[in-house]
């Protein structure tokens, strides 16, 4: 397993490198809502497991669409659809349950779907606009390596000396040492970065390794709440080791948007 994992990483690590600073920014942004539609799928096959009805297909559909309305909007083609889309979205869900003959799960299903495309599409679109920022490709590269090198750490620690279980009715296997493990390696890839963000003081950088890791670990185990209540063990098996594709972004849904939102905020 250890062997596929790691197989996979370097694969993985030499994929996103060519994608974020050798393709166009268009091809990048395929890719974002390519991760998005796979995630989204993954996500609504996990809920029908439970036995609940959801707009599967349809809500990969309107999930795609918002990387690229996205794209399109910072890209200076489109004027800012994003509020009016929302409203579209919440219409559509809703008039398609018009056309079933069952009316029981209408308000689980409804709000199932909305909810996946705010938790994955949405959230994991924040890729698209950090892009496009000055220095746009350093920045998506510092997000990706801060959150995985948390990700990292709390496997090594955990899995080498991690004793105390951090919440096992969600996670059996994470423990309170591997959380402190990740920390302290997003931390040290946050400072480590200076050589090619020269804009950030160490400062910031410290600020960031503890926000995105701590973020990144919350986002991990709120997909492993996801999982454990739908009974499965990954989302997917498109990568050998890792799982699917909602199991390899899980622990930037959250750290992407809220580093976004850092620079605008303090850095701009």
């Amino acid at each position: 397993m250890f062997l596929k994992r790691l197989l996979s990483s370097i694969v993985l690590v030499g994929s996103v490198c060519v994608i974020i600073f050798l393709l166009p920014d268009w091809v990048y942004s395929l890719v974002v809502a390519g991760l998005i539609g796979f995630g989204l799928y993954e996500f609504y096959s996990l809920v029908s497991k439970k036995g609940i009805f959801v707009y599967r297909y349809f809500g990969v559909i309107l999930g795609v669409l918002v990387p690229l309305i996205i794209h399109l909007k910072v890209g200076g083609f489109i004027m800012d659809l994003e509020p009016f889309y929302i409203v579209i979205a919440c219409l559509f869900i809703i008039v398609i349950q018009f056309t079933r003959k069952d009316n029981s799960q209408a308000l689980t299903a409804i709000s199932v779907t909305l909810f996946g495309i705010l938790y994955i599409s949405w959230l994991f679109s924040y890729f698209i606009k950090i892009k496009f920022l000055d220095n746009g490709a350093l920045l998506a590269a510092f997000v990706i390596l801060v959150t995985k090198a948390g990700d990292v750490g709390a496997y090594l620690v955990g899995s080498t000396i991690g004793k105390h279980p951090l919440i096992p009715r969600i996670s059996p296997k994470k423990s309170k040492e591997g959380l402190i493990g990740g920390l302290i390696f997003s931390l040290a890839a946050a400072l480590m970065s200076k050589k090619f963000l020269l804009s950030f003081d160490y400062s910031h950088l410290a600020v960031l390794g503890l926000l995105l890791g701590i973020a990144g670990q919350i986002g991990d185990l709120s997909e492993s709440l996801i999982k454990r209540d739908c009974g499965v063990k990954d989302s997917g098996k498109r990568f050998p080791g890792m799982g699917g594709v909602l199991d390899l972004i899980d622990s930037l849904l959250f750290t992407v948007p809220i580093f976004y939102f850092y620079i605008k905020v303090f850095t701009s």
